[in-house]
C-alpha cells in the first residue's frame, strides 16, 4: 500500500468518524460527513468502484436521514401531548444547547425549548410544558439512535461494495 492510499483511507475514516460524531452534535452535518466519505474515496482511488446502484442507493438514505429528526421529533413531541410551538422549540434548543451548556446541553436544550415553547407561545400549564420537553428529550434519543443505524449500513454498504 502506498502512502497516497494510507492518506485517502485516513481521510475516509476521518469522514464517517465525523459522521457518527455529528449524530450527537447537531452542528455537524453528519450525513454529508458520510456522503463526503464515499466522494473522499472516489477522489483518492476510483468512483468506478462504486456502481450507480450504489449511490442511488445512498442517496435515498442522505434523503431518510434528513428528514429523520425532524420527523422523529414532530412525532414524539405531539404524541407527549406538545403542539408545534413544543417542536420549534425544541428544535431551537437542540441548536443553541450544546453552545450554552457543552455536553449535557444536548439533552437540556431542547427539553428546555420544548418546556419554554409550550408555556410562553401556547400557554400550556407546567405539567403538559413538561411532557412535551420529556417528549423532545425522546425524540432526540430516538433520532440519534435511528440515524445511527442507517449511517452504519451506509458505512457497511461501502465496505461490501469497496
Amino acid at each position: 500500500m502506498e502512502a497516497l492510499e494510507v492518506i485517502g483511507w485516513i481521510v475516509i475514516l476521518l469522514f464517517f468518524v465525523i459522521g457518527f460524531i455529528g449524530l450527537v452534535y447537531p452542528v455537524i452535518p453528519a450525513v454529508l460527513f458520510i456522503f463526503g466519505g464515499f466522494i473522499m474515496y472516489g477522489l483518492f482511488f476510483e468512483f468506478a468502484d462504486l456502481p450507480w446502484w450504489f449511490w442511488l442507493i445512498q442517496l435515498l438514505f442522505v434523503g431518510l436521514l434528513f428528514s429523520a429528526d425532524a420527523l422523529s421529533n414532530a412525532y414524539t413531541v405531539k404524541r407527549f401531548g406538545g403542539s408545534r410551538a413544543g417542536f420549534w422549540g425544541s428544535m431551537l434548543g437542540l441548536i443553541i444547547g450544546p453552545f450554552v451548556i457543552p455536553i449535557i446541553g444536548i439533552i437540556i436544550g431542547p427539553f428546555v425549548g420544548a418546556i419554554g415553547a409550550e408555556l410562553i407561545f401556547n400557554r400550556s400549564n407546567f405539567k403538559q410544558a413538561f411532557r412535551s420537553g420529556i417528549g423532545s428529550v425522546v425524540g432526540f434519543i430516538t433520532s440519534v439512535f435511528t440515524k445511527g443505524i442507517i449511517q452504519l449500513v451506509m458505512v457497511i454498504l461501502f465496505f461490501i461494495v469497496v
